[in-house]
């Protein structure tokens, strides 16, 4: 971000005093006090837990340039002592600091020289966006959201981090109710749209019309002449994105015909793939830092993406050979005698399918243990969805299950009707999980850890890691 204080007083609409200081242009955007750095803008935005206007004076200690808030955040006393009046720190008064944030971004996004690609969908989204990013950098500087920020807090922050000078941004927007994509679409105004899928996911708060539609409205704010790329392989959603928009695009993995197709070729290494794509009559094969059949779905959405854009065959697999992807994201590695699966970040029934179904790939024929966490926001359909969870483990041949959470009696419905043959235990803290590790008969294999980020799998993690592995301990990296 370039902008000076009096160009982001205008975008937002503030009301405030810059006095000498118009002219300052902030090292960027921050939320956080706690990690705040000198000369950045401080948001006081108001959440669920926290009030950011009762940490304006700790922000202004660590050297905020300005402060962003929606009502008086300093006593009188205060301001005198710091000098937040005429001539000191600018106090920029907006009526919702989050809209105002948003207004900033989608300002800095009108000015930017990048192609911004937009990215969203059940699953898989955040590994698509890293993946994609990777590829494009083969051309060009390329930005992106920092993990899955990706709401209307997080996309702001993610773009006004970025200088505007790059040549691609890869931003990915995640919605949970039914004005979120207006307001992330506005914002973002991408050249490239992307719907990855659709499933269940967030349907406490999508249950109306559908998580379809909902994604759709993507494609309402394509810029003109820019594309929209969509999987055909979920009929609802197609449907609904051909009421959006009529510049598209689709890639498959099921239908060969489709213009964007990928299939799975077989496994590298223990988490490495390859996939062969045909690009609109182009073919040829790419080395993924993930394997599986249904993985083919990522790699085919960020070719055909990086097609569209303009990239090279030999650049695309390029980009997938130097690939790396985010922690938490089915990041595994061999931890003694046992290989590790962290995908702990979150959980919804698609995605949570999928990695059962890596998983059990990958342990082949040696045990594998699920540690899995209740699947969240998904309203009336929790009990269903927990119940064809259960069926899925039962697929997948697990040997132990270890649940955290509620909708336990829903898994233990699925299983028993599908005749699961392995042992199922509840657990609620990481030191119970523990001593239920110390009498398991297995002691070797593969462990997969998913669930929602509430259920905080990542303690699970590390109580597993630190206790229960021996020998030698060796990295490795992929992401569904």
């Amino acid at each position: 971000m370039k902008l000076t204080l009096g160009q982001i007083q205008s975008a937002m609409g503030a009301v405030g005093f810059l006095g000498d200081s118009e002219s300052t242009v902030p090292a960027g955007v921050q939320t956080d006090s706690r990690v705040l750095k000198r000369g950045e803008l401080f948001f006081c935005i108001s959440g669920e837990r926290f009030d950011g206007h009762n940490f304006a004076k700790a922000a202004l200690e660590h050297g905020a340039c300005a402060i962003v808030a929606e009502r008086p955040p300093f006593s009188m006393e205060e301001m005198m002592d710091m000098e937040c009046r005429e001539g000191g720190v600018p106090l920029l008064m907006v009526q919702d600091c989050v809209v105002a944030l948003g207004r900033l971004a989608a300002y800095h996004r009108l000015l930017t020289k990048a192609i911004v690609t937009g990215i969203t969908g059940t699953a898989g989204k955040t590994t698509v966006k890293e993946l994609l990013a990777e590829v494009l950098s083969v051309r060009g500087t390329t930005a992106r959201n920092h993990l899955n920020l990706n709401n209307q807090i997080g996309l702001p922050v993610s773009m006004l981090g970025a200088s505007g000078d790059e040549k691609y941004w890869v931003m990915e927007a995640g919605i949970s109710k039914p004005n979120d994509m207006d307001e992330l679409g506005a914002i973002l105004r991408p050249d490239l749209g992307i719907i990855l899928n659709v499933g269940e996911g967030h349907t406490e708060g999508l249950g109306d019309k559908g998580v379809a539609h909902y994604k759709s409205q993507l494609l309402k704010y394509v810029q003109q002449g820019g594309v929209g790329l969509v999987s055909a392989d979920y009929p609802e959603l197609t449907e609904a994105c051909a009421r959006q928009f009529n510049e598209m695009r689709y890639f498959s993995i099921k239908d060969p015909e489709c213009g964007y197709y990928a299939e799975y070729s077989g496994p590298v290494s223990e988490v490495q793939g390859r996939y062969r794509v045909n690009l609109c009559g182009k073919e040829f094969e790419v080395t993924a830092p993930f394997r599986g059949a249904f993985a083919a779905e990522n790699v085919i959405a960020v070719a055909a993406a990086a097609d569209i854009i303009g990239l090279k065959s030999t650049e695309i697999i390029q980009g997938f050979a130097q690939a790396t992807l985010p922690e938490k994201r089915f990041n595994c590695s061999q931890r003694g005698n046992w290989l590790v699966i962290d995908d702990c970040y979150n959980s919804n029934p698609l995605s949570c399918a999928r990695a059962l179904e890596t998983a059990a790939e990958l342990a082949e024929d040696k045990p594998l243990v699920l540690v899995l966490g209740e699947m969240l926001e998904l309203g009336e359909q929790a009990y269903e969805a927990h119940k064809k969870l259960g069926e899925k483990i039962t697929e997948s041949k697990a040997d132990v299950v270890c649940w955290i959470g509620k909708n336990r009696n829903a898994v233990k419905e699925g299983l028993d009707e599908t005749n699961f043959t392995g042992e199922f235990h509840c657990v609620e803290t990481p030191q119970q999980f523990l001593n239920l590790c110390r009498t398991l008969s297995v002691n070797n294999g593969v462990i997969l850890f998913k669930g929602s980020r509430g259920n905080k799998l990542e303690r699970f993690v590390s109580v597993f890691c630190d206790n229960c592995c021996r020998g030698r301990t060796t990295g490795i990296t992929g992401a569904l």
